[in-house]
């Protein structure tokens, strides 16, 4: 079996693809898909080759046109998106995908859509969870009223990516501009919710497969996990519990806890970067999924040792830069 993995980015914003190739790459032989040269997962010899793949945006009919091309090239079986910006095109034309001799093991386009930032109240009414008030804008009005709505701080969030806390109008202002001008709309502006971040890493076929929780300890400006520990916390285990009874795919719950009490702030409909700590400490989430592609019965796996510590680090690597330009003029290496 052949695994097309794509999420190759590993800078301070990492994407989960490396953290999936971890996990896999004892068992089988790795494609990446990358959609830029600089992405420094390209270089760390995870992968049996990789490939420029056309943005999202351009459409399906470029996306088939080069996964046709990949897969007579590579032989590939099995594709497992990791990008969020991604995920939409995947998930639309999974049936497609499925036509050209791919596997996938992805949530409907119902799924997917349920559990969007700016639907995400309406879906924790349902899951007997608490939200923070969330009001999706469109426009610097928009923003200024939402403002005066929650006070500060508030959160400033891009659909896809990107959140900052901002203090003051001036702060919001700016993210306002950062965000759109990179990703778009629309924007959410969200309540802060004081107290501990822990989220919740899984895997559900209508009923929940793996998982393990961390709670954080450190992140970057982004929000980003730079450092962990892993727990289990009953009531977000109960949370995922009943989440995965209406989800098919990988899955990340985060969440703050305050007195006691949960708020879901998001649901990521994929694996999260920090993925391969799970792996490590003994729920291979990846190869879980691998297993689900392949139609096998599952065990449930939820023990693993609490209180182990994730520390994420820089690393440093020397590369020929004929491999950069190959992939730059080539769009394969």
């Amino acid at each position: 079996m052949k695994i097309a993995i794509s999420g190759l980015n590993n800078t301070d914003n990492p994407a989960p693809g490396i953290g999936v190739a971890k996990s896999l790459k004892d068992k089988y032989k790795l494609i990446g898909l990358s959609y830029d040269p600089n992405e420094p997962g390209v270089y760390q010899d995870l992968f049996e080759k990789v490939y420029l793949m056309p943005y999202p945006t351009l459409g399906y009919e470029e996306f088939e046109n080069r996964i046709r091309y990949i897969k007579e090239k590579s032989d590939i079986n099995v594709l497992i998106p990791n990008l969020d910006a991604e995920l939409p095109l995947y998930i639309k034309y999974q049936k497609n995908i499925e036509e050209l001799g791919l596997k996938t093991f992805l949530p409907t386009l119902k799924q997917f859509e349920m559990r969007d930032k700016s639907k995400l109240s309406e879906f924790c009414k349902k899951l007997g969870v608490k939200h923070p008030k969330t009001i999706k804008i469109l426009s610097l009005d928009d923003l200024i009223s939402a403002t005066k709505e929650l006070g500060f701080p508030i959160m400033v969030k891009g659909n896809y990516y990107k959140a900052y806390k901002a203090y003051n109008l001036d702060e919001a202002i700016e993210y306002f501009y950062k965000i759109s001008n990179e990703w778009g709309f629309p924007l959410l502006v969200q309540e802060v919710i004081n107290g501990i971040e822990i989220n919740y890493v899984g895997i559900s076929n209508y009923e929940l497969k793996g998982g393990v929780g961390i709670k954080k300890l450190t992140t970057t400006d982004l929000g980003k996990v730079w450092s962990a520990v892993s727990i289990k916390n009953e009531k977000l285990l109960n949370l995922a519990v009943e989440f995965s009874k209406n989800w098919r795919g990988a899955f990340e719950l985060e969440a703050m806890v305050y007195n006691n009490e949960i708020y879901l702030i998001e649901i990521n409909p994929r694996f999260p970067a920090w993925v391969y700590f799970a792996t490590d400490l003994g729920v291979n989430l990846p190869q879980i999924l691998i297993e689900l592609i392949n139609g096998k019965n599952v065990k449930q796996n939820l023990d693993y040792p609490l209180e182990k510590m994730y520390v994420r680090y820089v690393e440093e690597l020397s590369v020929d830069f004929k491999q950069f330009l190959t992939l730059m003029n080539k769009k394969e290496l």
